[in-house]
């Protein structure tokens, strides 16, 4: 199953993305779960995150979810887990 995780950043937190990034995709590499991935821009700075995952079920990708480097820095202001389903692309 697919899972849409959509996390907005907090105000002001760009330099704890910036300092937690190495380690984000570390964590996205070596878990081998991520399909696709990447950052929402609002003015050229990057400002949360769109990752869709391949997993078992909803428990399993919010743990994934949980356990992001970025959560743990407390850059999140909100996030959503989301079962997802691929219709185009």
């Amino acid at each position: 199953m697919l899972f849409a995780i959509v996390c907005h950043d907090k105000p002001g937190h760009l330099p704890i993305r910036q300092a937690n990034r190495a380690a984000h995709l570390t964590y996205i590499e070596a878990t081998g779960i991520v399909r696709m991935a990447g950052p929402f821009i609002e003015d050229g700075q990057m400002t949360g995150s769109l990752i869709v995952l391949e997993c078992d079920s909803l428990a399993a990708s919010q743990a994934w979810a949980a356990a992001d480097p970025y959560r743990a820095a407390d850059l999140f202001v909100q996030v959503s887990v989301t079962e997802w389903k691929k219709v185009i692309g």
